[in-house]
């Protein structure tokens, strides 16, 4: 009866302690998953890797996981102002005012951080007006310093469909860019010898200003930065009309505006993830510390999400002022 007994208990105990696991491992499994935040990709290379650096640090400092969702720019931030996307890494206000001051205006969502000034415009690259010696390369446009003095050098940028004009290289398909530049050829007057061309993605973008550079041939087309291609290569941004805020909202006629690019959230996210809104508040790079990560990217063929771990690894003095230490230190131990 006594070794019954004992049999009896031994087994209580083993259930009691299996109990205990299960619901250990239980609260352990909610600690690690706390729900999903969803970013939004609107296609250019620059918010893919904040939003692997961002999303790193929600992750694996916080114990969310992270989804993205992609789409043009109009359709991502629709997704932000409706709760489908809860963060956009870069907002690029000038690019969409209307719907950016409305969006503020209704609620919809907030603006938290200015992640960094990037610029946008009309480029060339700089050989065409000041020549590489190393290179064997003489000036071709040694005046040109506006938009408007491609007006005289129409015939170095031959359209291969119509040599009878230049071709002037505008926003990718689908982005706001495309809207705006094909209006400023127009309003700068110099759709009378230019044709205005779209490329598909930014992938044609890109590719149309490495074949130039290969080439040392002539370009003009819009550019922004921080990007891989403004870090690697050196262009010039044309100088246009000062910038004046009523002509812009008219017709776009003047240089881009300054442009601060934003991090955004929609309204329901203080209440899901407040600790994640704050850390995003604190969150400020530069244009040069994000070309430094898209240069990466390209010359290691490294994804986004291996360039946001580069760059983590890299700055750490920097996003561990962002989050509380033990977050900082869960993020370090996460790092491959």
């Amino acid at each position: 009866m006594k070794y019954k007994w004992s049999f009896i208990w031994i087994g209580m105990l083993c259930l009691l302690i299996g109990l205990g696991i299960y619901s250990g491992t239980q609260k352990s499994s909610a600690d690690q998953s706390k729900g999903t935040i969803v970013f939004g990709d609107a296609n250019w290379d620059s918010i893919r890797l904040h939003n692997f650096i961002a999303g790193f640090i929600v992750e694996h400092g916080y114990g969310y996981k992270m989804e993205v969702t992609s789409g043009s720019t109009a359709a991502t931030f629709t997704g932000l102002r409706q709760g489908d996307i809860d963060v956009l890494t870069e907002v690029w206000p000038n690019n969409m005012l209307d719907a950016y001051n409305d969006a503020l205006k209704k609620g919809d969502i907030k603006t938290v951080s200015k992640n960094y000034e990037g610029r946008q415009g009309f480029y060339v690259p700089t050989y065409m007006i000041k020549g590489d010696p190393d290179k064997g390369i003489k000036p071709m446009a040694p005046d040109l310093k506006t938009v408007d003095d491609l007006k005289k050098y129409a015939n170095l940028f031959k359209d291969p469909e119509d040599p009878s004009k230049g071709r002037i290289i505008g926003g990718y398909s689908g982005s706001e860019a495309q809207k705006i530049t094909q209006k400023q050829v127009s309003v700068f007057g110099l759709d009378d010898k230019f044709n205005f061309f779209t490329p598909g993605s930014e992938g044609a973008l890109n590719a149309s200003i490495v074949k130039a550079f290969k080439n040392h041939d002539a370009w003009v087309g819009y550019y922004w930065t921080p990007t891989w291609i403004t870090a690697k290569y050196d262009l010039t941004l044309l100088k246009a009309p000062a910038y004046n805020k009523k002509i812009w909202e008219k017709n776009y006629g003047t240089e881009f505006p300054p442009d601060e690019v934003y991090i955004s959230v929609n309204k329901d996210l203080e209440k899901k993830a407040p600790e994640v809104v704050k850390f995003l508040s604190q969150y400020k790079t530069s244009a040069d510390l994000t070309g430094e990560a898209l240069v990466y990217m390209q010359d290691n063929d490294a994804s986004p999400e291996e360039a946001a771990q580069w760059w983590l690894k890299k700055h750490q003095d920097l996003w561990s002022k962002w989050v509380p230490e033990d977050v900082a230190e869960k993020v370090k131990s996460a790092l491959k």
